[in-house]
């Protein structure tokens, strides 16, 4: 009797059967491309099936381009790896460390806290309370860490909250909610800024390589974040107000749980304020970086730099924590990043460097033409293209979908000779978006795994959110875009 097939066993399988696809196509050419071309289309479609079929860690996969492209001929080794150290890699390596500092002194559980405290105890306000509350950390920090984050805090509440049997009161709803509601409230929150989540440094990575030409963070959030707050307040309506009403009215033990939790963390602490003062000295660079620029000549700064400036400032500016004066620290010490996603930087670069292959040899412009063929009205287009985005991200990773769709939606812009911003930054939003499925984004798994939560619950919640987002970033990138870009 054949025993089961284990994951590292399928996994090769999986490997060996795209390789020879792969293979099989290059020396096929059924699109009768050049030599160079059928060989790079081929590499791409090697890397693509191994992101969708997750048969290696995808950061591995992205390192791919490093081996294939130099040995093959595609392009020198020198010219490879400059993909892998574009300026918008080390403006999210300067996100991370600040989200990272943030973790490390429970800055982000102080905040959560107080937001939830400050909306109330009703069963409501405390669903409203945990959509603000992550909504908010998940623009500055990643939707995956945020999630982390808010999850044990809920499984206490929902502890709490159960052991008050109210009549009428409906907890399961309740227990549904607030765990849909933080890893919805993650996913909407982080399209609000640059780097809340790794699909909108993928793009604008690849924008900026592009066409060099800047997109600064104040911009990206006077578009973005007035549609993460509409999400934020739809999600809020749909869950609570039609759904799945819980009924639950205001009792002092959850606000005594609220008050207890910040009581135990006491005051703010002294590496907490020195934090605060870090990110908020770097949001302040972010949204003024325009107007710094113009006042003066002695120097120009961009969001790179700024992020890296407050890197730097981490590992400078002593902790000054009073509870271990005899270990005094910077705030942030190198061993700390060892909790730092460092796969998602060889993950940007792996997919700028394919973008750009795949535009060398002429395949991006041809793909875009023949797209753009199909359509002569560009809002039917925006808006097609933020409802194949968002349902594409319900089974495939939405970084490797930026990655992928990336070039392919610039070149249909350029085709058409309309802003590439109007096609791009549609799809772009519409991947963080994904709701239905709990493979669509990691914080949907996270919550899922909760078993708080039925597949059906999940699929009928994110499926009018995400027609409420699809008609959200189509109207807003449709008007607002043409005015800030």
């Amino acid at each position: 009797m054949m025993g089961k097939i284990t994951a590292p066993t399928k996994n090769v399988l999986v490997l060996s059967v795209a390789t020879i696809f792969a293979v099989i196509f290059c020396y096929l050419n059924p699109l009768s491309l050049s030599d160079n071309a059928s060989l790079v289309l081929s590499i791409a479609i090697l890397m693509i099936l191994l992101w969708v079929s997750d048969a290696l860690p995808m950061p591995v996969v992205a390192i791919l381009p490093l081996i294939l492209f130099p040995l093959l001929k595609i392009s020198t080794l020198e010219e490879t790896s400059k993909s892998y150290s574009n300026p918008i890699i080390f403006l999210f390596f300067g996100g991370f460390m600040l989200g990272l500092a943030i973790e490390k002194w429970h800055l982000h559980k102080r905040i959560a806290l107080n937001i939830i405290k400050k909306t109330g105890t009703g069963g409501d306000k405390i669903i409203l309370g945990f959509i603000l509350a992550t909504g908010l950390l998940s623009m500055w920090l990643s939707n995956t860490a945020t999630t982390m984050m808010m999850y044990p805090i809920a499984l206490s509440v929902i502890a709490v909250i159960s052991q008050n049997k109210q009549e009428n009161a409906n907890y399961a709803y309740f227990n549904l909610t607030i765990m849909l509601a933080i890893a919805y409230a993650a996913n909407i929150g982080g399209i609000a800024t640059i780097i809340g989540t790794p699909p909108n440094v993928a793009y604008i990575g690849y924008y900026q390589s592009k066409y060099g030409t800047d997109i600064d963070f104040m911009s990206w959030m006077m578009l973005c974040t007035p549609i993460a707050i509409l999400l934020l307040i739809a999600l809020y309506v749909v869950m609570v107000k039609w759904l799945y009403p819980n009924n639950i009215k205001y009792d002092h033990t959850s606000q005594h749980l609220m008050t207890e939790q910040i009581t135990i963390m006491g005051p703010i602490t002294i590496p907490e304020q020195r934090v605060l003062f870090v990110f908020g000295l770097t949001a302040f660079m972010w949204i003024f970086r325009s107007l710094i620029n113009s006042s003066q000549q002695l120097f120009k700064l961009d969001d790179t730099i700024i992020a890296l400036m407050a890197a730097v400032l981490l590992f400078i500016i002593p902790s000054g924590d009073r509870k271990t004066p005899e270990k005094q620290t910077a705030l942030l010490e190198w061993k700390d990043t060892s909790k730092m996603a460092w796969g998602i930087l060889l993950l940007f670069g792996g997919g700028i460097c394919l973008a750009e292959a795949l535009e060398k040899v002429g395949l991006i412009q041809v793909l875009g033409q023949w797209l753009s063929e199909g359509s002569t009205n560009v809002f039917l287009l925006v808006l097609m293209i933020a409802v194949i985005s968002i349902f594409i991200s319900e089974v495939m990773s939405n970084v490797a979908q930026v990655i992928v769709f990336a070039p392919v939606v610039s070149s249909m812009a350029d085709s058409m000779n309309i802003n590439p911003l109007l096609l791009g930054i549609p799809m772009t939003l519409a991947a963080s978006c994904a709701g239905m499925l709990p493979m669509g984004t990691p914080p949907n798994a996270i919550v899922f795994a909760s078993n708080h939560i039925k597949m059906t619950d999940m699929i009928k919640v994110g499926f009018v959110m995400n027609l409420i987002a699809i008609v959200l970033i189509t109207l807003f990138v449709w008007y607002v875009v043409p005015m800030i870009f």
